[in-house]
C-alpha cells in the first residue's frame, strides 16, 4: 500500500515538473517577442514608413514563393529590365495600378482595359471615400486593402457597403439589385460596355479602340453586378487601378497570399508635372486633398478650418476673425507634399525588398511611357504575363501623337501630345512654384532621376528625351 502512495506521489511530481517546463517554453518567445517590440519603439514613424517588415519575415516569404532569382531579359538596346519571373502561367494573374492623381494613371490603366484578356476596373476605392468622407487618407488605406482582396476574387459584395446612403443599392440585401450603373466611371469600361453584357454594343470586347460613354449609356443598359462578376471569373487576368492607396507597404498581406497571385505597377510621374496638372483640376481635386491633409493633421477642427477657408461660414454663423484664407491652391500644395512622402517611403521600401517582391514590383515613369509607348507596353504586357497585339501598340502610338494637351477636359481620356504633356509645367509654372515643388519632392525625384532646375544640363535639349533609354539602367537594373 506504502509503495503504491510513493509511486502516485513520485507520479504527481513529475506531472507537475512537466506542467511547469511547458509553461517555461511558452513564455521564452513572448519574453523575447516583448523584448523585441520594446527595442522596436524607438523608432516607429521608420518603421511604418518602411512598410514594417523584417528579415525573418522576409526569408519565410522567399521560401514560401519557392522561386530563385532570374536573369535580366533585355528590351532594345541598352535597356536591361529586371525579370518578372516566369508569367507564363496557367495560374490567374491580379495587377493593382499603384499611381496618385494626375499622373497618368488613367492612361495606363486604359492600356489594360483595352486588352482582351484582362478584366479592368477603374479606381472602385473611389466609393470608400466617397462613402466615408471626410475620413483621413492613413485611416481609411486598410480598408482599401480588404475590398481590393474580395474584387480581386470577383467578389463585388463588398461595393454594397460603401454605396450612397438611401440608394436602392444601399437597401439591398445582396447583389440582386445591385447593377453596373452604381460602378464609378462604368460606361468606359470594356467589358460591361461590349458583349455579352451588352448585346447591342457597336464594339466586340476584342476590337482595340476607346468607349464613347454616351455611346455606352445609349446602348448599353445596367447590368446586375452578379452578373459583371461572372464574367470576371473568366478572365485569365484581373487588373484594378486606383489613387487612393498612399502605403505600399500596406498590401504586403496580400503580395504573400499565394492564392491571389498579386503584381503591383506602380507609376511615377515628375512632381512638377503633376502639380501643373493638379493645379488645373483644383476644384475636382479639392475633397481628395483634404483627405489626405488630414492624414497629416487629423481631427475635426483641422477639417472645419479647411471647409470653412473653402466654403465659407454657415449662413446665419458668426465668423471669427482669421488669417488670409488660403486658396484651393494651397491645399494642393500641402497634398503633394504628402504624396510625396508617400512616394519616398514606396521607393525605400521596395529597394530593401526581398528578391520574390522586387519579382512581383514593376516601377514606371509616365514619361517613359509616352516617349516610347511600344517598348514600355511590351514590356509591361511581359511583367503582366499578357500577350503583344498589334493593334494595342498601334493604340498606344496613337494616344501619345495627338494634337493638343487636352486642358479643356482634364478627366477625360483622349489622344495627347506627349511633349505637351512632358514639358507644359515648364511653361505654365512660375518659378516660385517650381521651387515649392522641388524643395517638396527633391529626395523622391533624385531617386526617379528627374533632374531638378538647373542640373538639366544641355537646356536646348529636352533633357527627359535624351535621359530615356539611359535611366532606365538606373531605375529597372
Amino acid at each position: 500500500m506504502k509503495g503504491r502512495r510513493r509511486r502516485r506521489g513520485e507520479y504527481c511530481k513529475f506531472a507537475l515538473l512537466l506542467v511547469l517546463y511547458t509553461l517555461m517554453l511558452m513564455l521564452i518567445p513572448s519574453v523575447l517577442d516583448g523584448g523585441r517590440d520594446e527595442d522596436e519603439g524607438h523608432c516607429p514613424d521608420m518603421q511604418r514608413s518602411l512598410g514594417v517588415w523584417s528579415l525573418e519575415a522576409a526569408a519565410a516569404g522567399e521560401r514560401e514563393q519557392g522561386v530563385e532569382a532570374q536573369p535580366a531579359v533585355e528590351w532594345g538596346a541598352g535597356t536591361s529590365l529586371r525579370s518578372p519571373g516566369d508569367v507564363r502561367t496557367h495560374e490567374k494573374q491580379h495587377i493593382y495600378v499603384h499611381a496618385t492623381w494626375r499622373t497618368g494613371s488613367s492612361f495606363l490603366g486604359e492600356l489594360f482595359n483595352q486588352h482582351p484578356d484582362v478584366f479592368y476596373l477603374y479606381e472602385p476605392m473611389w466609393h470608400v471615400w466617397q462613402a466615408l468622407y471626410p475620413g483621413d487618407a492613413e485611416s481609411l488605406q486598410g480598408a482599401l486593402r480588404d475590398m481590393l482582396r474580395s474584387l480581386f476574387r470577383c467578389d463585388f459584395s463588398v461595393l454594397g457597403l460603401y454605396m450612397p446612403p438611401g440608394g436602392p443599392a444601399a437597401r439591398a440585401s445582396d447583389l440582386a439589385n445591385v447593377t453596373t450603373a452604381t460602378l464609378f466611371r462604368w460606361r468606359t469600361n470594356k467589358v460591361i460596355c461590349s458583349p455579352p453584357l451588352c448585346p447591342d454594343a457597336p464594339r466586340a470586347r476584342s476590337e482595340v479602340g476607346l468607349v464613347e460613354d454616351s455611346v455606352c449609356e445609349r446602348s448599353c443598359p445596367p447590368v446586375p453586378l452578379r452578373a459583371l462578376e461572372a464574367e470576371c471569373r473568366k478572365y485569365p487576368v484581373v487588373v484594378i487601378k486606383d489613387v487612393r492607396l498612399l502605403d505600399l507597404g500596406v498590401l504586403v498581406p496580400l503580395l504573400r497570399d499565394p492564392g491571389l497571385n498579386l503584381k503591383v505597377v506602380q507609376l511615377f510621374r515628375d512632381p512638377r508635372a503633376v502639380h501643373n496638372s493638379r493645379l488645373k483640376s483644383r476644384q475636382g481635386l479639392l475633397r481628395e486633398s483634404i483627405q489626405v491633409l488630414r492624414a497629416r493633421q487629423r481631427g475635426g477642427g483641422f477639417h472645419r478650418m479647411l471647409l470653412g477657408h473653402v466654403m465659407g461660414p454657415r449662413p446665419g454663423s458668426q465668423s471669427r476673425a482669421m488669417p488670409s484664407a488660403p486658396r484651393p491652391d494651397l491645399f494642393l500644395n500641402r497634398a503633394l507634399e504628402v504624396i510625396c512622402e508617400a512616394w519616398l517611403r514606396d521607393l525605400l521600401f521596395t529597394s530593401g525588398a526581398p528578391a520574390w517582391l522586387q519579382r512581383r514590383y514593376l516601377q514606371l515613369r509616365y514619361e517613359d511611357l509616352v516617349w516610347h509607348p511600344e517598348s514600355q507596353l511590351r514590356r509591361l504586357l511581359q511583367f503582366s504575363g499578357l500577350r503583344a497585339l498589334d493593334e494595342l501598340e498601334a493604340f498606344a502610338l496613337n494616344m501619345t501623337r495627338g494634337s493638343a494637351y487636352g486642358a479643356d477636359r482634364p478627366f477625360h481620356l483622349s489622344a495627347r501630345d506627349a511633349r505637351e504633356a512632358v514639358h507644359a509645367w515648364r511653361e505654365r509654372l512660375s518659378q516660385e512654384q517650381v521651387r515649392q515643388v522641388e524643395v517638396a519632392c527633391a529626395p523622391a525625384m533624385r531617386l526617379l532621376a528627374y533632374p531638378l532646375s538647373g542640373e538639366e544640363g544641355n537646356a536646348g535639349e529636352p533633357p527627359l528625351e535624351m535621359q530615356a533609354k539611359g535611366v532606365m539602367n538606373q531605375l529597372y537594373p
